[in-house]
């Protein structure tokens, strides 16, 4: 998988791609607990979105925000890959992409949301030594949340 930085949100590819993503976590969270990021918001200047290829056809995606707290982090937003291609270790090429983005930029603390119904996501963060911690950023404790975070090997 290529793996290109976005900065472009016309795409309608990547529309579709993120259409997907919001529908998947719509069906599975009430709004009150899906935290899913605009677009828009990811291609600011404290973020960076990514979009994987696999023959010139989006099939994944994957962004950060970065902020700061008790230290500068980035959060972990929308990492999503087409159901039709999973399987093929997309989703850790994305996080290895997203986290090694984050220690170029000096940024070696890495925090994230995601759902209790997304075991395969929640197995994948644990496997890259991803720890649970409680809520950060304006988020709160919610029974649909666990909140991750790991510090990157600098």
């Amino acid at each position: 998988m290529e793996i290109r930085r976005v900065t472009d949100t016309d795409d309608p590819e990547l529309a579709a791609l993120v259409a997907k993503s919001d529908e998947y976590l719509s069906g599975l969270y009430p709004p009150e607990s899906n935290h899913a990021e605009p677009l828009d918001a990811l291609v600011a200047d404290d973020a960076a979105f990514f979009a994987g290829y696999i023959d010139n056809k989006i099939v994944a995606c994957g962004g950060l925000k970065v902020l700061e707290e008790d230290v500068r982090f980035g959060e972990i937003k929308r990492v999503f890959v087409d159901e039709n291609h999973r399987g093929k270790r997309l989703a850790l090429a994305m996080m290895r992409h997203l986290e090694a983005y984050l220690l170029e930029n000096g940024i070696p603390v890495v925090r994230l949301e995601a759902g209790p119904l997304q075991p395969e996501a929640l197995s994948l963060y644990r496997r890259l030594g991803y720890r649970e911690r409680g809520p950060f950023g304006d988020y709160r404790l919610d029974p649909l949340s666990v909140f991750m975070e790991k510090v990157l090997d600098v």
